[in-house]
């Protein structure tokens, strides 16, 4: 069987081809996708920019992801990999320092996935299942507190009291009487060595693994500076020197880990949460004899009972039974199919009204899994704005090694004293020790993150401020996005007859069924009482879905019972009530009433009234669902039952189209459902029926000539949302989309769409602000200290002057309402 040329799915043996398009798919989604994206160029480009995380093609045991507590930077990336690859029995490893996650290849018969979280924990970094991640999320708060806020006050303390007035030929403010000066040095270097190797010891380790990869980063040069300052003085203070720089030490680290904290709050919002949904498939299955296996025992064949309201665990085919399933979560199809014997189902999709019997596939796979690792490897694989200030630094740090190693060297070479050229040295290292670089982009993207949140906004990923000016192209998901995803009663149309009569007569035959169109029909006529005390054997009969053409089901294999049941209406006499895959039929008040498809009605050669003939097919190619009411053999009503769009979606796409952007959508619901929203003049393009592997690809292509915003709401669009430039997820969407988004709207209201693009944009130019400020300080700070106009004292206040400056600039609103 051949495979669609867009999204690798099964086409099957009947092909979707078209003479203008090269190729074969699975679905006119797909088809329709190529036709008009085929031509795009620069591909290759789009690979560079975002590799995908590919394990090795020869490769052939296990991949797991792993949680890894104490990364911060690509270094950490590196270390992780190499310590990874050699472990026995370890193929290849891909670590992300932006989500906190390591992906490991390995061979399950060298080494079980239990033991690698401990072969990976190693110089400080924490490894373990990430579904249930350790390593103290309130490390770097506990090691600022304890080790910086106590011991570094009390060091500096000292300093204020006796140090600093002496350095300005001063008395100290403190008679020290009969203590002798070494005693109190003795004091500040404990506290000073605290400070360094506790509350430093993450950045220590930093720079250790970054001499261990040998990529310099900037850890090394913070090590460098603090090492330096305090060896220097650890020496002088023996030697009887007062001249002591352990103040110097405290300061670099405290302001680095304060920074580095920065960084960590942004980390943790887009790490750990995809566990609950990734662990799901761990859960135990039910055999058709009713007996509990664990899911992995679970082989090619296995025949699997899924009882209404559960998921199909694996990919398969319906052998028994007949149900409504709800496939939303992975296709993004808002209405519930009907599968009966033959059809094939997707692991991750919901049964909602009666048992099936499911044969597991040949793979054993769940779609819903294959989207999950799709959106990790993606997710993982992307780089953050952080990233741009890691590759500085191996220019930047070696280039100040050697500047202090000349200056130290010149120094010397022009007949200073060896102090005095080691202080030259150990000044240009404090001076441009970057904290204010470092300091530079979690801090902007703090103040951000901050503003957005005013807005209902929560940002998820620096990647949002690197990316979101550029954004040229948003892609708009339809159900869940541009409506609300909700099945609800929308309209009722009759022949005159009194239109709450046909209501109420509809739902109360529809209490009978928990099939997601009859739950809505009861509560769009009762609200939210619930269905009717009925045995669940004989509820859980479907009245039906919709097949792949979006008509009614032909046949009707579902075993149809007799569920007495009383009405919602106490004046309403129902009894004789009959569920079927077509419909619901039953006797109220003595009249025979039948609530369900046109299918039903025709079958039963009832005669339509002529002022409801075209009622169907208006609902239908406005992507709704017409439910048929009639009463002794003729049809009184339509209902028509479908999801809203939500308020305020035209202001907002003709606001994305105003500032210059091109607006797609991007749906798995028929053509006719997204029909309104292709004939809007802001909406360029409208791609419909794209199954959830191919909304990955369609992005992908797009983001070969285009920046592109995702926005999207459903565990189908999560490898979407993770392969855009910018992934927005909308506050109705499942957690899986929430972890792949770069920013999450929680407040329903997509005029949040703009704003974010408005906050992003006011965050970029903050951060660059900084970093301007950042560079222009080293390129002045530095030469004055290779001239040696500084001493490490004034070099050490100018580097936290510099530091405060970004601070303060950091702490201004980026975004301010017109």
């Amino acid at each position: 069987m051949s495979s669609c040329t867009l999204c690798d799915l099964p086409t099957g043996d009947d092909p979707h081809t078209a003479p203008d398009v090269d190729g074969e798919f699975c679905c006119r989604g797909c088809l329709a996708v190529s036709r008009s994206l085929d031509d795009a160029e620069g591909l290759d480009d789009v690979e560079q920019r975002r590799p995908a995380a590919e394990p090795d093609e020869a490769f052939d045991g296990e991949t797991t992801f792993l949680h890894v507590d104490g990364m911060h930077c690509a270094t950490c990336e590196s270390f992780l990999e190499m310590t990874a690859g050699e472990q026995p029995g370890v193929a290849a490893a891909e670590a992300s320092y932006a989500t906190d996650t390591i992906r490991v290849d390995y061979d399950p018969d060298a080494v079980t996935p239990d033991e690698l979280p401990d072969r990976l924990s190693v110089a400080g970094y924490t490894a373990s299942s990430r579904a249930d991640p350790e390593g103290s999320s309130d490390d770097a708060v506990v090691r600022f507190l304890i080790g910086g806020g106590f011991f570094g006050m009390m060091a500096m303390l000292w300093y204020v009291v006796f140090l600093y007035p002496t350095y300005f030929g001063y008395e100290p403010f403190l008679d020290l009487g009969g203590i002798s000066g070494l005693y109190l040095f003795t004091q500040v270097w404990v506290f000073a060595s605290i400070v360094l190797f506790y509350t430093g010891f993450p950045i220590l380790r930093g720079a250790y693994v970054s001499l261990r990869a040998r990529q310099p980063n900037m850890d090394l040069l913070v090590s460098l500076a603090a090492v330096s300052s305090y060896s220097y003085s650890t020496l002088a203070m023996f030697l009887g020197r007062t001249d002591l720089y352990f103040d110097v030490t405290i300061a670099v680290i405290l302001v680095v880990t304060a920074g580095n904290h920065y960084e960590s709050l942004i980390k943790r919002r887009a790490t750990g949460a995809l566990s609950e949904l990734t662990t799901a498939t761990d859960r135990d299955v039910r055999t058709e004899a009713g007996e509990t296996v664990a899911a992995d025992a679970v082989e090619p064949g296995d025949r699997l009972l899924v009882r209404p309201g559960e998921r199909v665990p694996f990919d398969g085919t319906v052998v028994d039974g007949t149900a409504a399933v709800d496939e939303a979560l992975v296709t993004g199809e808002s209405l519930p199919a009907t599968k009966r014997e033959g059809d094939a189902v997707r692991g991750g999709t919901v049964v909602t009204d009666a048992p099936v019997v499911v044969e597991v596939g040949e793979d054993a796979e769940s779609t819903l899994d294959t989207l999950v690792r799709l959106l990790w490897e993606i997710q993982s694989s992307r780089s953050g704005i952080q990233r741009l200030v890691d590759k500085l630094a191996t220019v930047f740090v070696p280039l100040v090694i050697a500047v202090a190693v000349v200056a130290s060297g010149a120094t010397l070479a022009l007949g200073a004293a060896p102090v005095e050229a080691a202080l030259v040295g150990l000044t240009v290292l404090i001076v441009s020790c970057p904290c204010a670089l470092g300091l530079a982009t979690p801090l902007a993207v703090a103040a951000g993150i901050r503003d957005a949140a005013q807005r209902g906004i929560v940002v998820v990923s620096d990647a949002v401020f690197e990316e979101a000016t550029d954004v040229d192209t948003v892609v708009l998901d339809k159900t869940g996005t541009l409506t609300d995803g909700e099945m609800r009663l929308l309209d009722t149309r009759t022949d005159g007859t009194d239109p709450e009569t046909v209501r109420k007569r509809a739902a109360a035959l529809e209490r009978a069924s928990v099939h997601p169109i009859a739950e809505a029909i009861v509560a769009g006529v009762y609200g939210d009482e619930p269905a009717a005390d009925a045995p669940e054997r004989d509820r859980a009969a479907t009245d039906g879905g919709t097949t792949a053409d979006g008509s009614a089901p032909v046949d009707a294999n579902a075993a149809a019972g007799d569920v007495p049941t009383a009405g919602p209406d106490d004046s309403l006499s129902v009894a004789d009530v009959t569920v079927t895959d077509k419909g619901v039929s039953g006797r109220i008040d003595g009249d025979e009433v039948v609530v369900g498809h046109r299918s039903l009605v025709d079958g039963e050669e009832w005669t339509v009234a002529e002022p409801l003939e075209g009622v169907g097919t208006e609902a239908r190619n406005a992507g709704r669902v017409p439910v048929y009411v009639g009463w002794n053999g003729v049809v009184t009503g339509v209902l028509v039952v479908g999801d809203e769009v939500r308020d305020g979606w035209e202001p907002v796409v003709t606001a994305l189209a105003s500032d210059g952007r091109r607006v797609v959508v991007l749906t798995g619901d028929s053509p006719a459902a997204a029909q309104q929203f292709a004939d809007h003049p802001a909406i360029d393009e409208t791609f419909a029926e794209v199954p959830p592997e191919a909304k990955a690809e369609t992005v992908r292509r797009l983001t070969a000539t285009e920046r592109v915003a995702m926005v999207g709401d459903g565990s189908n669009d999560a490898p979407a949302l993770a392969a855009a430039d910018i992934g927005i997820s909308v506050a109705s969407g499942t957690d899986l989309a929430a972890d792949a988004a770069d920013a999450v709207l929680l407040e329903d209201r997509l005029s949040a769409i703009p704003e974010l693009f408005a906050v992003t944009h006011g965050t970029n130019r903050r951060l660059k602000q900084n970093l301007g400020w950042a560079f222009v300080y080293n390129a002045v700070a530095i030469p004055m200290a290779v001239s040696g106009v500084l001493n490490p004292l004034f070099a050490a206040v100018a580097m936290a002057a510099s530091s405060i400056l970004v601070v303060s600039n950091s702490a201004r609103p980026v975004y301010k309402e017109s």
